[in-house]
Formats: structure tokens, C-alpha cells, sequence
């Protein structure tokens, strides 16, 4: 980091607002209720793809509503750490959720395929800063110490949100219409708007904003080159070998111009920026590197899971939206589970080590078992795996998050938080497109040639239209299980790394230095503030210079 960054980087506001324990508690649930809608938003729309490729007519191009989303909120999911570190936690998480209530109204009245492409991606901008900025907010109003079982809740509710949202979106797609589920979510986000205005504390020092030197400080550079080299690479990855030929020149130009701005966007980041969006510094901490790059790996396989079951589901077993919804709910209602117990242990223990190693052990066992997935798999030993993967997921998400902030200074919180979310984006963006990729190539690789015509990656042709005989039929339904089979093998060699990688990751408890004084006053803080008057002398420990005040309420004992 240039001295030019160190000084932008230690002028940022603290936004620490340490809260009584009441006021707590209401603020804590407003956010976990916003990030369980985000995810349903953005999970429930994997069971119903087949449906909305029938009613809008775009088979071949469909898996865009998905990966569109995840385009975009990687795009985005970066800058959020940045622009509320510059303009304040409320105003931006605001902002995201009333975007998400008009993105959400607007892909329900979609009318082609490209409306809902387009609607989506910006619901996908929403749905990035609802995540990022839950997180960060927890981060602010609670000390490191308690923040494993509050950001263990929230693992909760993202395991929640996924398990509620494909139930949702399923019931809507046989009952009603899929439009209802946008229509369903539209209204909650701007309800959670509403009250977040209401109760949430305003950002410090919110009103002294000068816009002008604000705006000086926004990596605008960084922005252009890395939306450009985002969308320039993940476009061809995503359509080679199946929408677009490999040896294009549209394939080969947009990679070799999405190339050249990521360099771009490094000299940025390392040279040009102020406050760039990815301190390069941070990837020269070798654990905060190894997690950073863990969340890239684990996003490629999270995602590419969570969309491709259901459709190995559907198309390979015959089953409808629902019963695939079911499938997929001991994953989710396993990371529910243990992401609570996982937050109440690293709380407890102080210690954060012991869950990572058993979460990427049991997620690599969970998914390289899913290749043995077949058209005989029994429904029970289905369920078994994909509880042993959830188990893995709920021990992994909350606990990375804590381990990086543990080996991050204080002025680093918000953008440690956007880069793994970025990151773990940025991974599930990537999964989509090769996974899309690789499904289809081997789809029309696997499939009789007398059906070659009728490939979709997300609907089976209509068996009985075709005339087809049952010898014809399980040639079609091998050829899909075949296909899914492909991509869940590629996922495999991601979680090794990632269990490999956690050889670098040493364990430093929940002290971090930079905040010796303050976290150890935990209790002592919230009781003294619940009794009343001390409020303005606690906020104003944790601004810089006033070492001397956080001295005077540090109680130095372990809990």
C-alpha cells in the first residue's frame, strides 16, 4: 500500500456504534429478515428456470437469468465496502433495498426474455449490497467477540432464504404464475426499507459529508476496468463451446479485451486508486490471501450446486419443481443448523480453526460424493450427502467471514467483507458459466442422435408429442444424467483446494490487536450503556487518538 492509500485508508470515519442490547436485538432483525428476502430472491429462481423458459420462450438462453443476477452483483459487490465506508452504512443498505423492490416489481412484468435478463441483473446490484452491507453493519454495532454468533445467525438466514425460496418459487410456478414470486418479494423489500429508515442509528459524522472530496475518493478508474473485464470474460466463458464457437472472433476479442482491463484494474488498485476497492495489501496477508481465494473456490461449487440439483433432479429423475425443492432442503436446513452451532462455538471457544478444517472436509466428502448421482441413486442416500455437503456449507460461510476480520485491521472491515463477498460472487458467477458450459457440451455429446435437435439444459423434450418408446426415453434421461454428472465431477478438484488450502491458516483467537481495549469491554460496555449516560464516551473511545478513553472502561478479563 502507497503512503497515498495508508492516509486516504486511515482518514476513513469509524463507523463502530456499539449497541445496548435491546436496540441490538431490533436492529440485529431487521437485518436478518432483509437478508433472508435477498436470498430468496436470488435462490428461489433455480426451480422454476424450465417454467420461464416455456412461458418466455428462451430455452437456449434461459440460464442468463441466473447467471445475469451474478454478473452483476459481482460487478457491484466490491464497491459497496468503499461507498458506505465514504457516504455511511444506512444510506447505502437503503438504497439496495429500495432497488430490489423496484428491480423485483419490474422482472414480475416481464414480457421477453431480455426484460428479464436486464431486471434481473440489477436486482442482482440489490442483492449484493443487501449482503455485504448486512454483514458489515453486525460488524459495526457488535464487538468481534460476540460477532460469531450474530454473523452465525445470519448464516442462518441465508441457509433460510434458500431453503424457503425454491418452495416459494415452485409453489407459485404450478399453482399461480412464477411472476408471483417477484411480486411476493417486491413489497417485503421495500417494507424492510421502510423500517430500516425508521430504527436503524445513522452513520457518524453523516452530516459533516462533504460530497465533493467524497467523490474524489471514489474508484471511478477501478469501477470502469473491473465492470469491463468482468462482463468481457464471463460472457464468452459462459456461451463458448455452446452459444458462441470457442474460435470466434467475438469470443476471442471480448477475452482479450476483458484481459487486458483486469491488468488494468490491478495497476489501478495498486497505483492509481486513493481508496481502491481491492487493496492489493491485502492479498499480501497470507492468511487473509488463502481465505480470499477460498471464498473464490467455494462460490464456484456453492452455486453451481444450488442450480444444477434441481435440474438433475427435474430432468435426469422426471421430478417436479417442488419435489426437486425438497431434494435440495438438507443442504440448506443442514448450513441453517450449523451455522448457528458453529457461531455459538467460535463465540464460546474463541476460536475459529477447528470449524473450518471439519466444514472443508465434509463439503469436499458431500460433493465428491454427489458424482455417484445416477438414475437408480436411491432417494436416501440422495438425502444423506446432501446433508453431509450442508453440514460443510453452515461450518464454512460465518466462520471464514470471522477468521478474516480476525487478521484484519479495523480500517479494513467493510472492504474485507465486499472483497470475499466479490469474491465468493465472483466464484459463483464463474461456476454458472463454465457449469452451463460443460452441461451442455457434454448434453449434446451424451444425447441420441434422434434427439439431438431437442437439447435444452433446462427442459426435456416432450416425450409424448415425439412419440417416443421407453427404450428412447431412458436414452434421453442417461444422456441428462450424464450431463449433470460432468458438472458435479469439475466441482470436486475446487473444494480440494480449498481443503488444502486451510494448511495455511493459522488460528489467532478473536483479539485482534487494534482492538485490544475496546473488544475486551464488551459486557461491561453494554451494561453500562443499558444503565444510560456513557453512550457518547464509548463511541468516542473508538475513534482515533482517544486511547486513553477506551483505557478507562477496558475490563481486560477473558470472558
Amino acid at each position: 500500500m502507497n503512503d497515498k492509500q495508508a492516509a486516504a485508508e486511515a482518514s476513513i470515519i469509524d463507523q463502530t456504534n456499539l449497541l445496548p442490547k435491546r436496540q441490538l436485538l431490533i436492529v440485529f432483525g431487521v437485518l436478518a429478515i432483509s437478508l433472508f428476502i435477498c436470498f430468496v430472491d436470488q435462490n428461489g429462481i433455480g426451480v422454476i428456470l424450465p417454467t420461464i423458459s416455456r412461458d418466455l420462450d428462451a430455452a437456449d438462453t434461459i440460464s442468463w437469468a441466473g447467471t445475469s443476477a451474478l454478473i452483476a452483483n459481482t460487478v457491484f459487490q466490491v464497491l459497496f465496502g468503499r461507498l458506505s465506508d465514504l457516504f455511511g452504512r444506512k444510506v447505502v443498505f437503503l438504497s439496495a433495498l429500495m432497488l430490489l423492490a423496484i428491480c423485483d416489481l419490474l422482472c414480475g412484468f416481464s414480457q421477453n426474455a431480455t426484460m428479464l435478463y436486464v431486471f434481473r441483473a440489477l436486482a442482482g446490484v440489490a442483492n449484493g449490497g443487501i449482503t455485504s452491507l448486512s454483514m458489515m453493519i453486525v460488524s459495526d454495532i457488535v464487538t468481534l467477540k460476540e460477532r460469531g454468533i450474530y454473523q452465525g445467525i445470519l448464516g442462518a438466514c441465508v441457509g433460510l432464504g434458500n431453503m424457503v425460496g425454491p418452495f416459494i418459487a415452485a409453489a407459485f410456478a404450478q399453482k399461480s404464475s412464477w411472476r408471483g414470486l417477484f411480486w411476493l418479494v417486491s413489497p417485503l423489500a421495500a417494507l424492510c426499507c421502510l423500517i430500516c429508515f425508521v430504527i436503524l442509528p445513522p452513520s457518524k459524522d453523516s452530516s459533516k459529508l462533504d460530497l465533493m472530496t467524497v467523490a474524489k475518493k471514489i474508484d471511478h478508474w477501478g469501477i470502469l476496468f473491473g465492470s469491463a473485464a468482468i462482463v468481457l470474460i464471463l460472457i464468452p466463458v459462459s456461451g463458448g463451446g455452446s452459444y458462441f464457437a470457442w474460435d470466434s472472433v467475438m469470443v476471442i476479442s471480448m477475452l482479450v479485451i476483458g484481459g487486458s482491463c483486469a491488468l488494468a484494474f490491478l495497476f489501478v488498485e495498486h497505483k492509481v486508486a486513493v481508496l481502491p476497492m481491492m487493496p492489493l495489501s491485502l492479498f499480501r496477508n497470507p492468511p487473509v490471501c488463502v481465505l480470499l481465494l477460498q471464498n473464490f473456490l467455494f462460490g464456484i461449487v456453492y452455486y453451481s450446486q444450488l442450480y444444477y440439483l434441481p435440474l438433475f433432479f427435474q430432468n435426469a429423475r422426471g421430478m417436479s419443481p417442488i419435489t426437486s425443492a425438497v431434494l435440495v432442503l438438507p443442504i440448506t436446513a443442514a448450513q441453517m443448523t450449523l451455522s448457528i452451532l458453529s457461531g455459538q462455538y467460535i463465540s464460546r471457544r474463541e476460536r475459529y480453526g477447528e470449524a473450518i478444517w471439519l466444514g472443508f472436509f465434509l463439503w469436499t466428502t458431500g460433493v465428491g460424493l454427489t458424482c455417484i448421482f445416477d438414475l437408480n441413486t436411491p432417494i436416501a442416500a440422495i438425502v444423506v450427502i446432501l446433508l453431509v455437503q450442508g453440514a460443510g456449507v453452515g461450518l464454512i460461510f460465518q466462520p471464514t467471514l470471522v477468521a478474516l476480520q480476525a487478521h484484519c485491521s479495523k480500517e479494513q472491515r467493510a472492504v474485507v467483507i465486499s472483497n470475499r463477498n466479490f469474491l465468493r460472487s465472483l466464484g459463483g458467477a464463474v461456476g454458472l458459466a463454465i457449469s452451463a458450459a460443460a452441461l451442455q457440451n457434454s448434453l449434446k455429446k451424451a444425447m441420441p442422435p434422434e434427439f439431438s435437435s431437442f437439447v435444452s439444459s433446462y427442459d426435456t423434450p416432450d416425450f409424448e408429442a415425439l412419440g417416443a418408446s421407453p427404450e428412447q426415453i431412458q436414452g434421453v434421461l442417461q444422456a441428462y444424467a450424464t450431463a449433470s454428472r460432468t458438472v458435479f465431477i469439475m466441482n470436486v478438484p475446487f473444494m480440494g483446494l480449498c481443503l488444502i488450502g486451510c494448511l495455511l491458516i493459522k488460528d489467532r483467537g478473536l483479539q485482534r490487536p487494534d482492538e485490544l481495549h475496546v473488544v475486551n469491554t464488551s459486557d461491561a460496555v453494554a451494561d453500562m450503556v443499558e444503565k444510560g449516560g456513557v453512550q457518547q464516551s464509548v463511541q468516542g473511545a473508538s475513534q482515533p487518538g482517544t486511547a486513553d478513553n477506551a483505557k478507562s472502561i477496558d475490563v481486560r478479563g477473558q470472558r
